[in-house]
């Protein structure tokens, strides 16, 4: 089975608490890469990570990856 990449907001939620990748990446604990790859859609982040992405940039789990168009 091939794995899919999870559509995200995270450059939106980024930008909007005029955060760069760098600063997001150490309040996450990750590097700037990730966070780039992650909002690049070439990496799918665990569940642990999602959430403490969505408590940096005040944002819900299903703000940042539910994708809407899938029930």
């Amino acid at each position: 089975m091939q794995e899919q990449n999870i559509p995200n907001r995270l450059k939106l939620a980024r930008v909007e608490r005029n955060l760069t990748q760098a600063e997001l990446a150490e309040r996450v604990g990750v590097t700037r890469q990730t966070i780039g790859l992650i909002e690049g859609g070439g990496y799918n982040p665990t569940l642990q990570l999602c959430i403490r992405l969505a408590r940096a940039t005040g944002k819900s789990l299903d703000d940042l990856f539910w994708n809407r168009g899938e029930d």
